[in-house]
């Protein structure tokens, strides 16, 4: 499965963001809540930024190539949630809104091109027989 290369790369950013949190946690020794941190609080919430959007991401395209999509379009998707979500992670860290903007429009490209590419590949002659 391609797909299985994106979700794993997603995950990897996802430890990569909590340990993030939890190092600033310990640094400034906060054991819940941002302590009023504004490094801790952009951490808690690039972290929480990521959580909302690769779960779906992932889902999407898992979808996808079992609906039969091409293989350059999971490649496509894949790479384009992925370095969406590291250009957001990059802005937010920087802050730069630019970088982040940008993430931000990859990430939704994405998500748009996954849900139509699913839509696309759906077999339709099982979903319609059903009723």
């Amino acid at each position: 499965m391609v797909s299985a290369l994106y979700v794993v790369l997603g995950a990897l950013l996802l430890v990569k963001l909590s340990l993030d949190v939890v190092k600033l946690r310990m640094q400034y020794r906060v054991a819940y809540g941002d302590g009023g941190f504004y490094e801790l609080q952009t951490a808690i919430r690039v972290h929480g930024n990521a959580v909302e959007y690769l779960p779906i991401g992932a889902i999407l395209l898992v979808l996808m190539e079992m609906n039969g999509a091409l293989i350059v379009m999971i490649h496509l998707c894949g790479i384009l949630l992925i370095v969406g979500r590291l250009f957001h992670y990059v802005g937010l860290r920087q802050r730069e809104f630019r970088w982040r903007r940008t993430g931000m429009a990859a990430t939704y490209a994405s998500l748009v091109l996954m849900s139509l590419f699913n839509l696309y590949y759906l077999p339709w002659e099982l979903v319609l027989t059903l009723y």
